[in-house]
């Protein structure tokens, strides 16, 4: 009996961004850009949006690629109940992250997965507490990473990471690691920045031991 050929799978964005993400997969696909307004409709919520841009996105592709399987996406961000868009230039993305430093930032992301019969749409809402920048850092950020066409100026791939992204990474590395080269790890970033590392030392003891003080800290 011959094996059924897999569907060929197609991503309708023309984002840089969602298409290395795809590509992390290691599975064969192509990029089929659709042509659809993405503004929002008069009293639509930023969810909403974000569900509706991709099925849209999907929808349009899959009535010209007869077969295939669709993957269409959309994020939408929210600032103080406001949509933020892309920024498109240095400046405007200067603005935005001057504004979002120390703040929280609500991203809306959908995903729709169609073969033109059935149809697959999620949305997962993400919270992240933007980093506290200066000038000098955020223009550093800007330059290497030139974020002008994403969403609140947000490459958490790269040097955007925010700082609950970055806290998530570190506490799963530290549970990885043997007690004491966890605890010289935790020693040095509570030593270094004790406002910044504070949740490690969310129940902490401290006893003499020898020549040192020892501390303990709980952060699983």
């Amino acid at each position: 009996m011959t094996a059924q050929p897999h569907p060929p799978l197609i991503l309708a964005s023309g984002s840089r961004y969602r298409r290395e993400l795809l590509e992390r997969l290691r599975l064969p696909f192509s990029v089929d850009v659709p042509d659809i307004d993405e503004t929002p409709a008069p009293g639509e919520t930023p969810r909403d949006t974000s569900l509706r841009l991709a099925r849209e996105k999907a929808v349009a592709v899959a009535a010209r690629r007869p077969g295939a399987v669709i993957i269409g996406s959309d994020q939408v961000a929210v600032f103080q109940g406001e949509p933020i868009g892309k920024p498109g230039s240095f400046e405007a993305a200067r603005d935005q992250l001057r504004r979002f430093g120390g703040r929280d930032v609500l991203f809306h992301t959908a995903l729709c997965v169609t073969d033109g019969r059935r149809q697959l749409l999620e949305q997962v809402p993400t919270e992240c507490r933007f980093l506290a920048l200066d000038d000098a850092r955020i223009e550093h950020y800007l330059r290497v990473e030139q974020p002008f066409d994403t969403a609140g100026s947000a490459k958490a791939e790269q040097l955007g990471a925010s700082r609950k992204a970055i806290d998530q990474d570190l506490r799963s590395l530290l549970v990885r690691l043997p007690s004491q080269e966890r605890q010289r790890i935790c020693d040095y970033l509570i030593a270094d920045d004790p406002e910044r590392f504070a949740w490690l030392l969310d129940r902490r003891e401290t006893r003499e031991r020898g020549r040192g003080r020892v501390t303990k800290a709980r952060f699983a």
